[in-house]
């Protein structure tokens, strides 16, 4: 998609949905922070994705028409495992983590996550990685060791669930992974919406037997955060962006993955959400670089 060129409206339109997408993505971390500061972390998680999933279900059969032809719905065993993965396994472990580890150090983590898909892509769906994406991968890696070389965002005890962390995008890439390889003909409007009802279950179970949701206390900061994760950090940005993989150059798209974990990284630092320190900013950068090399070698 890289030789399209689009029109000047168009253009103008994809660039700032686009730039919307980078700052809602960026300011979810931070918004998580929010919510599993008064409420249990996997609790959150499952009400983030009970909205999310109704949403879908509401938005489903006018995205379903955004689809280029008639796609057939996923297979079961699919979305099963896009609810068990993508979602519950992954944001249950991210909400945990966050519970401890500052945004901005978690999305930095985070950003590995298009490194692991790239290397998915040669292991399983029999892609080749070129010379500049080896060196992205280098690069990513002495960044993610230049983060754990600093405070860790000032957080006492952090070191073990910035660990735990790093599960959260592993997990994901693992689910991607089975979709890219098994969902591509299929609709990925009804295999989100599916996984994301799937998965708040998943996490509303496991809230049941690890917390105590129904005794929940709301404060207006974890109401308005959770309703800004289920309405606008999920259930829109996955109509954007939706929309964009069927109008926008992949070299354009591509921005979202290093442009995201900075802004989140300036974000939490603007609202003080833990100390960065040099090296934080160092490894944030680091990782950010190994991206772009990896991420822009293979939209072109």
């Amino acid at each position: 998609m890289t030789g399209v060129s689009l029109p000047r409206d168009q253009a103008s339109r994809v660039f700032f949905w686009i730039a919307l997408l980078c700052l809602v993505w960026s300011s979810t971390w931070f918004a998580i922070r929010v919510c599993v500061r008064d409420q249990p972390p996997l609790t959150s998680a499952a009400l983030r994705f009970v909205l999310a999933g109704v949403l879908m279900a509401l938005l489903a059969p006018r995205l379903r028409k955004l689809e280029k032809a008639p796609s057939p719905p996923p297979p079961r065993w699919l979305w099963l495992t896009a609810g068990g993965t993508n979602f519950a396994g992954s944001y249950g472990i991210l909400y945990v983590t966050e519970t401890v580890v500052p945004s901005g150090i978690a999305a930095v983590l985070w950003g590995i996550f298009p490194l692991l898909m790239a290397g998915s892509g040669v292991l399983v769906l029999g892609e080749r990685i070129a010379a500049r994406q080896w060196l992205g991968f280098v690069v990513a890696f002495f960044g993610i060791v230049t983060v754990f070389g600093g405070n860790l965002g000032g957080q006492e005890d952090a070191l073990g669930p910035a660990l735990c962390l790093l599960l959260s995008p592993i997990v994901s890439a693992v689910g991607t992974t089975l979709i890219k390889k098994f969902g591509s003909g299929t609709s990925s409007v009804v295999l989100n919406r599916n996984g994301m009802l799937f998965g708040a279950g998943l996490l509303g179970t496991a809230a049941l037997l690890r917390e105590d949701p129904l005794h929940v206390v709301w404060t207006w900061n974890s109401f308005l955060a959770t309703v800004y994760l289920g309405a606008f950090g999920t259930a829109l940005t996955f109509g954007v962006y939706f929309w964009l993989l069927r109008t926008a150059p992949a070299s354009q798209l591509s921005l979202i993955s290093y442009v995201t974990p900075i802004l989140a990284l300036l974000f939490g630092a603007a609202v003080g959400d833990g100390t960065m320190d040099t090296m934080a900013w160092l490894g944030g950068a680091l990782v950010v670089l190994g991206v772009a090399l990896v991420v822009r070698k293979a939209a072109r």
